[in-house]
């Protein structure tokens, strides 16, 4: 339940407790922090990163909001933002039937048993201690579009919807497993706590992260399932969010800019592709070199059939226009055709967290990397030289709902965010952050067992 602030020494100067296993703070003014907490009950959902609660801790360890938003239909999952006025912007998903999607033009071979998960922004004002009160919504199933059963909902050319999601992009559902499979599956801690013979697959968009521009009233959004960032209007009301007019950009809920794979919506080919897997979609705020620019992790990049991948951080210019919409390019995508900046590892290969991870620009110019699985954070500047580095080494006393220990591979320190806080940060004057005496225990690996105990 810990989340770490920790100085340049790698040495941890001050820690705030959750009650529940914590990740993705967020540190405000104030010194507290607004962070995801793993809520010990929620049922239904179990993968695709559900968390279903949110707390904010006092920089003394007060639990000052403490709100649940997890059922039997929805729960909060992945990212959030803290927007300027303290509200939360959240993901989260909704179930759905299979009769539901096959009504509204999903292929019937892209649909699990249990109906795919769909995907909602809402927007939480606080309220007391556990209270909070949905002010706004923006819903994925409103701006759909489907070429495929022209007797169903959303069909039209998806080519002439670059504004709308392609409902029929992913993979066939595979053949169901039995229950004997899903039985040893469960026994190995794989699948997650409400796994069924119905449900694999249901994640069919995973939305993962999340970012607000109050200056432009936008929310940006990735979806690794798409291989494609998002931006939509925030200045409509939930009425026009689920229409396709009003807001400060006349279109209403609908897409106003993509980008990383114009294949979704049948333009171009795989060699248009940008994108593969990304997470962390952040605008670089103002007084950041880069600002107004959006920045993004890369995870899963290949170099070419059956070989190796790697990551890369990407730095894209937007064609925003003056009235806050953008320009559509000659052949109906979005741009840029041409990164403003990037990072590779100078020999490709050694930079690669294919999952979780994330990236921003820091006030001097140099950007903040979070190589997610394998706990590595660094530093690197405009000519991608590493100044900084620092790996993780907690873990923390993890435990499943019923008690049982998690697995400790293959993901032993993997950090879902981390983010540099800099010395003139508003929370951080006034303390005094001395190394903590004594430091937090760092997990070490165990070693491997004997021969012979392998052999039994």
């Amino acid at each position: 339940p810990y989340t770490y602030l920790v100085n340049r020494k790698g040495e941890v100067v001050h820690e705030w407790k959750g009650t529940y296993s914590a990740f993705n703070p967020y540190l405000m003014d104030d010194g507290s922090i607004v962070l995801g907490e793993n809520d010990p009950d929620y049922p239904v959902f179990g993968f695709g990163g559900p968390y279903g609660r949110i707390q904010k801790i006092s920089w003394d360890g007060k639990i000052l909001w403490d709100f649940e938003y997890a059922d039997t239909t929805q729960i909060l999952h992945h990212d959030f933002a803290v927007t300027p006025n303290g509200n939360i912007l959240a993901i989260a998903y909704e179930t759905s039937s299979y009769d539901y999607a096959l009504a509204r033009g999903r292929k019937p071979e892209l649909i699990p048993r249990s109906g795919p998960w769909m995907e909602k922004i809402i927007e939480i004002e606080p309220q007391g201690i556990s209270g909070g009160k949905i002010v706004w919504e923006w819903r994925i199933e409103d701006h759909l579009v489907q070429d495929f059963d022209e007797t169903k909902a959303n069909y039209g050319n998806v080519a002439e919807h670059p504004e709308l999601f392609n409902y029929n992009v992913g993979d066939s559902v595979p053949a169901r497993i039995t229950q004997d499979s899903l039985d040893i599956l469960k026994a190995m801690g794989k699948g997650g706590r409400n796994l069924t013979l119905d449900n694999p697959h249901s994640d069919i968009f995973h939305i993962n992260a999340i970012n607000y521009n109050e200056e432009l009233d936008q929310i940006a959004f990735s979806s690794p399932e798409f291989s494609e960032v998002f931006i939509i209007d925030h200045s409509v009301s939930t009425e026009e969010a689920a229409g396709h007019e009003g807001g400060n950009s006349g279109k209403g809920g609908d897409i106003l800019f993509r980008w990383g794979n114009p294949e979704n919506y049948h333009m171009g080919d795989s060699t248009d592709r940008k994108l593969y897997y990304q997470h962390d979609i952040r605008w670089i705020e103002k007084g950041k070199p880069g600002e107004g620019n959006l920045t993004i992790y890369n995870n899963d990049i290949p170099m070419g059939p059956d070989s190796l991948h790697y990551s890369a951080i990407y730095e894209i210019k937007t064609p925003l226009l003056q009235n806050g919409t953008y320009e559509l390019m000659s052949n109906n995508t979005f741009g840029p055709e041409e990164l403003a900046w990037n990072y590779v590892a100078k020999d490709t290969l050694s930079f690669y967290g294919s999952f979780v991870s994330g990236a921003h620009r820091m006030e001097n110019g140099n950007t903040f990397i979070n190589e997610g699985p394998k706990g590595r954070l660094f530093e690197v500047t405009p000519d991608r030289d590493i100044v900084w580095e620092y790996l993780v080494p907690y873990r923390g006393n993890i435990h499943k709902p019923n008690g049982d220990p998690v697995d400790i591979m293959p993901d032993t320190y993997f950090i879902f965010r981390a983010t540099f806080v800099p010395a003139d940060h508003p929370a951080l004057q006034g303390k005094e952050l001395k190394p903590m005496d004594p430091q937090p225990e760092p997990f070490v690996m165990p070693p491997p067992p004997p021969e012979e105990d392998k052999k039994t």
